[in-house]
C-alpha cells in the first residue's frame, strides 16, 4: 500500500495542485522537491514557514525549573539533541563525533527522544567508553528547559522539512551546529551565518565544528536569527497571500 501512494502521490499532485490559487510549502528546500516532483513552476509555490515558534511561550518553558545533576556552575559543557531514536536523525554519526571531542575535552551529550535504535545507540555508546557522558533521556515534557541550559543544540539530521527544534534552539539564545541536509537547516542558519554547517554523515567534521563552538566566545545566536518564524509574521505572510489571491 505504501509503495502504491508512493507512486500515485506524485501523479495526484501534479494533476490536482495547479487548479489551487495558492501552493504553500515550509522551507525552499520542500519547494524544490516539490516542483522537481510535480513539474509545477517553482514561481507557483510560496515558501510560509510553519508558525511554530513563539517566542513568549518559549522563554517560558526555558526558564521552567530543571532538575537534572548534568546541569549547573562548574560542570563541564552539555551539548543537546533533540528528536525520535530514528534513522533520519542519525544519532550514530553524532556519538561517533561527540567520541571525538572527548579525546581532547571533558563534555557531556544528552540526546532527548525515544525511538526504534535506542538499543543499537546503547550499544555503540558502551563500545565507545561513554556510558558516564551520554545519555539517551527518552521522552521529555519540556525539552526547552535542556536546551536553554546547554551549551551547545546539535543536529545530525540525514533529511528534515523545516526544524523546529533548530528555530527553537535559536529562540532559546543556544549556539547551534547543524548538518547541512536537505531541507531547512541551511535557510534558517544563514548559510551558515547563524551557526556552522557540516556535509551530512562526516562525524570528523562535526566534531571539529563541536569543538570550535565550544571554543568560541562569541555568544548566542542574534535576535534576527528567530524572527522570520515569529507568528505575527507568519501570519502577516498569509493575510498577503489570501489579500494577492483575491485581487486576482
Amino acid at each position: 500500500a505504501s509503495n502504491f501512494r508512493t507512486r500515485i502521490t506524485p501523479r495526484l499532485m501534479s494533476r490536482f495542485y495547479p487548479w489551487a490559487d495558492g501552493i504553500v510549502v515550509v522551507s525552499k528546500g520542500v519547494r524544490e522537491d516539490m516542483a522537481k516532483l510535480t513539474k509545477i513552476p517553482a514561481e507557483r509555490i510560496k515558501v510560509i514557514h510553519n508558525p511554530s515558534v513563539v517566542r513568549a511561550d518559549i522563554i517560558r518553558r526555558a526558564n521552567e525549573p530543571l532538575d537534572h545533576p548534568w546541569f549547573g556552575e562548574g560542570k563541564p559543557p552539555v551539548l543537546v539533541a533533540v528528536g525520535r531514536l530514528e534513522p533520519q536523525k542519525d544519532y550514530p554519526m553524532l556519538i561517533e563525533a561527540f567520541a571525538r571531542v572527548r579525546i581532547n575535552r571533558d563534555a557531556r551529550l544528552i540526546i532527548l527522544g525515544e525511538g526504534r535504535e535506542r538499543e543499537g545507540l546503547e550499544a555503540l555508546i558502551k563500545a565507545r567508553g561513554l556510558e558516564n557522558d551520554v545519555r539517551l533521556e527518552g521522552f521529555v515534557s519540556n525539552p526547552q528547559a535542556y536546551v536553554a541550559r546547554s551549551d551547545l543544540f546539535v543536529l545530525s539530521s540525514r533529511w528534515e522539512g523545516l526544524p523546529t527544534v533548530l528555530i527553537e534552539a535559536l529562540c532559546c539564545g543556544t549556539p547551534v551546529v547543524s548538518t547541512d541536509c536537505p531541507s531547512g537547516p541551511q535557510e534558517i542558519l544563514a548559510g551558515g551565518t547563524y551557526g556552522p554547517l557540516v556535509p551530512v554523515g562526516d562525524a570528523e567534521a562535526f566534531s571539529q565544528a563541536i569543538n570550535a563552538a565550544l571554543d568560541s566566545r562569541s555568544g548566542g545566536p542574534p535576535v534576527e536569527s528567530w524572527q522570520p518564524y515569529e507568528i505575527s509574521t507568519i501570519v502577516d505572510q498569509y493575510i498577503e497571500l489570501l489579500a494577492t489571491n483575491q485581487e486576482h
